[in-house]
């Protein structure tokens, strides 16, 4: 079974209250229970942690060798600058999808860099809490399990 670590960064815990504007109404328990569904259906095991430090994000990332074989990171802020998130993705080497509920590309300038990107297996952006639900069918055809499951 495939088994999946999906983190949220700083500020996902407000999801919910934090610029309906730009992320939406949904809480962040609602994304989880979302994607967990999904998750199920797809044949996943899924954990979650949401953090607002850099250092617990990172010592997530590490502790997730060898036991997970995919990461869905929502980053939020860290995206635009964490080296240290960057290098730990690089260094456990478990392929990581990139996730923002805004299209970052869209936003101020600053938010159009993602640091992590280039070492993630890809990034998927602006379709809210979509996003996440995305990532999970790209997993599922990358791990090439049938349609018909």
């Amino acid at each position: 079974m495939t088994k999946i670590l999906v983190l949220h960064g700083p500020n996902l815990n407000l999801l919910g209250r934090r610029e309906p504007e730009v992320y939406g109404d949904q809480t962040l328990e609602s994304i989880n229970e979302d994607i967990n569904a999904l998750g199920q259906q797809l044949g996943f095991k899924l954990d979650f942690f949401q953090s607002n430090h850099e250092g617990h994000l990172v010592d997530q990332i590490h502790e997730s060798l060898g036991v997970y074989d995919w990461i869905v990171l929502n980053a939020g802020a860290l995206t635009h600058y964490s080296y240290a998130l960057r290098d730990a993705i690089s260094s456990v080497q478990i392929p990581t999808i990139e996730v923002h509920l805004s299209n970052i590309q869209a936003r101020e300038e600053f938010r159009s860099r993602s640091v992590i990107a280039p070492v993630c297996f890809g990034q998927i952006c602006g379709f809210g809490s979509l996003s996440y639900l995305l990532a999970l069918y790209a997993i599922f055809e990358q791990e090439g399990f049938s349609n018909d499951k």
